[in-house]
């Protein structure tokens, strides 16, 4: 099919933030409704440019309740500089192409050095794969319609300015009712607009997440009620490029300009429920798992689909994560550390110096949100790629207190199940900062002999998934894996999502 291209001969962002009272519309009812396994896949991505999930909750926003009550919310947070800073360019091309920054390259608004050939949007990759399907992409700020989304795509409209998100919202409104579209993304712009000229914390900001709702209730009410909807299965995703200040503005790194969020709705998401497992690049790995598109490694995506959640041991201890000891600059309100490791796992502080901060004495299980709270632009917020609750050795933080000796701590896995006499793997996620004379090691055991150190780190390692071939010796049924990170004040190290596989 050759792509239809609509494009606004007014690239730039707007600059006439429209009234909630404008855009208002009522919206039909979210009522959910069980889709048969038969049914044909269909994906619609809604983007709400500089949206706080937070301030969603304190809005007027019945559509948006009405989705996080039928099916999944999951808070999330992003990088900040030097991976990218907090602005729509970075934050658009992380959610639409399923990878962080330092794959697609985009840093700014102007996309200058962009990789989209090598890490296209999903709606070139789900064409690319099913030249069938009919995609189509509207948005209300034209970057992404003119440069994130290809060619390929079959239908790219970059909504002009004077119609802004009305317009946008129409013309999606009637693609969804009227055509055939197999999957959709829609961007509205005004919240942003209003956070940047009046700041998250006021009135008009709530004014326009209201008007942004019956927009999103404009939308869903096409969906559902479209001739055919009885036999589609809908996963209808809503998500953020950024978050905002409350004075207003983004592109720096304190947590409101790092908040984004998706809320989905499909047959396997759970009314109701809460994740903290999901990360921005999720919603392009999700939109394509949907649609029947098997995920290909040489693709090399960050994301997983949100369909198929993968939680690892350190994710169990969400629960048990307490608020702040000696890091007064955590607000208290945030839970967010354990020294108790999860089940099988343990930690050997016998080299462990004294004193210093508690709650980085030796290996730490934390959360992003509690983590980069510590001490902000130290580059923590580039460990993008460890979810929900993870394992780190900061001695940096450590050492913001009087201490005695140094930073000696190992943390010890499981006894994985492995076959003697062959190869096995080991994968974490892990990430590395380093200042001599730090190091970090990664020792392996078999059925509990003496540990073989597998790889050591005494350089940078950005944020990274890593995978090391074990040479299990013959006769050996057991692995087990010692992280151990030797330090003063220096830096830190970041595991998670560790296994081993035959």
């Amino acid at each position: 099919m050759s792509p239809e291209v609509f494009v606004s001969p007014h690239p730039s962002r707007r600059t006439l933030l429209l009234s909630a009272a404008a855009l208002a519309a009522s919206a039909g009812p979210l009522a959910t409704a069980a889709r048969a396994s038969t049914a044909t896949p269909k994906v619609l991505v809604i983007g709400l440019d500089g949206a706080l999930l937070t301030r969603i909750k304190d809005a007027d926003a019945p559509n948006l309740d009405a989705l996080m009550a039928a099916g999944l919310t999951a808070p999330s947070s992003i990088y900040a500089d030097p991976l990218a800073p907090t602005v729509s360019g970075p934050g658009w091309s992380t959610l639409i192409t399923g990878v962080w920054p330092d794959k697609h390259n985009v840093k700014d608004n102007a996309f200058t050095g962009a990789r989209f050939a090598q890490y296209p949007d999903f709606l070139t990759r789900a064409e690319t794969a099913k030249p069938s399907l009919m995609t189509y992409a509207v948005s209300s700020w034209a970057p992404i319609t003119d440069t994130v989304f290809s060619g390929t795509v079959d239908t790219r409209v970059s909504t002009p300015d004077a119609e802004y998100d009305t317009g946008t919202t129409s013309r999606a409104v009637a693609r969804l009712r009227d055509g055939n579209p197999d999957a959709v993304f829609v961007q509205l712009d005004n919240i942003d607009h209003a956070g940047h000229s009046y700041g998250a914390a006021s009135q008009q900001y709530l004014d326009a997440i209201s008007a942004a709702d019956a927009q999103v209730g404009q939308l869903v009410t096409a969906v559902r009620s479209r001739a055919a909807y009885a036999a589609e299965d809908w996963l209808i995703m809503v998500t953020a490029d950024h978050g905002h200040t409350d004075v207003g503005g983004h592109g720096g790194s304190t947590p409101p300009e790092r908040q984004t969020f998706l809320i989905a709705t499909g047959p396997t998401l759970a009314p109701g429920s809460v994740r903290h497992d999901v990360k921005m690049p999720d919603v392009a790995a999700s939109a394509l798992a949907h649609l029947g598109i098997p995920l290909d490694p040489a693709w090399d995506l960050d994301g997983r689909p949100v369909q198929q959640p993968s939680p690892d041991d350190f994710d169990a201890l969400r629960a048990q994560l307490q608020s702040r000891v000696d890091e007064a600059g955590i607000p208290a309100s945030v839970l967010g550390f354990t020294h108790t490791p999860p089940a099988g796992w343990s930690v050997d502080n016998s080299g462990m110096g004294g004193g210093g901060v508690t709650e980085w004495r030796g290996w730490s299980f934390t959360t992003d949100e509690f983590w980069t709270r510590s001490q902000r632009d130290q580059n923590r917020e580039c460990n993008v790629r460890a979810r929900n609750v993870f394992a780190v050795a900061d001695g940096d933080e450590w050492s913001d207190k009087a201490v005695t000796g140094t930073f000696d701590s190992t943390l010890v896995s499981p006894a994985y199940p492995v076959t003697g006499g062959r190869p096995a793997t080991l994968t974490y996620t892990t990430y590395y900062r380093q200042e001599s004379p730090q190091k970090g090691e990664v020792l392996v055991s078999y059925d509990d002999g003496t540990p073989v150190s597998v790889k050591t780190y005494t350089s940078d390692a950005p944020s990274r998934a890593e995978t090391v071939t074990l040479q299990v010796p013959a006769g050996a049924t057991t692995a087990r894996v010692r992280f151990r990170y030797t330090s003063g004040n220096n830096w830190y190290w970041v595991i998670d999502g560790v296994r081993i596989t035959p």
